[in-house]
C-alpha cells in the first residue's frame, strides 16, 4: 500500500495521493488567484476534510517547491505587490525565510 505524498496516510495500491488530499489539491487549484487567505481556508474546510489533515496538507512539500501554504502565500504577496505597482515577486522560499525569521523574533 502506497503512502500519500502530502499527509502520509494510505493512498491506495497505485496512487500517490489519498482521497482527502486529492480533494484538497483540486480545491486549491480552483481557488488559486481568486480568493483571499481567510476565504481560502474556509473553502478548504468546506471539503469536509478534518482540520488537522488540512493543516498537514498545507505544510506538505511533496514536489520540493515549498509547502502548499508557502506557495499560496507567495502567490498572494506577489499579486498584492503587482496591484500596488511594486516590482518584484515573492517565492515560496522567500515566504519560508520570512516565516522562520518572524518565528525566531517572537521567541
Amino acid at each position: 500500500m502506497a503512502r500519500c505524498s502530502y499527509c502520509g496516510d494510505r493512498a491506495g495500491l497505485w496512487r500517490r495521493i489519498c482521497g482527502d488530499c486529492r480533494k484538497l489539491l483540486a480545491r486549491v487549484n480552483e481557488l488559486r488567484g481568486h480568493v483571499g487567505y481567510g476565504e481560502f481556508l474556509d473553502e478548504l474546510e468546506k471539503t469536509g476534510v478534518p482540520r488537522e489533515k488540512i493543516v498537514e496538507f498545507l505544510k506538505a512539500d511533496p514536489e520540493g517547491k515549498g509547502s502548499i501554504q508557502d506557495q499560496i502565500t507567495a502567490e498572494m504577496a506577489s499579486e498584492l505587490m503587482r496591484v500596488m505597482g511594486l516590482k518584484g515577486s515573492q517565492t515560496p522560499q522567500d515566504v519560508k525565510r520570512v516565516r522562520k525569521t518572524a518565528g525566531k523574533e517572537s521567541s
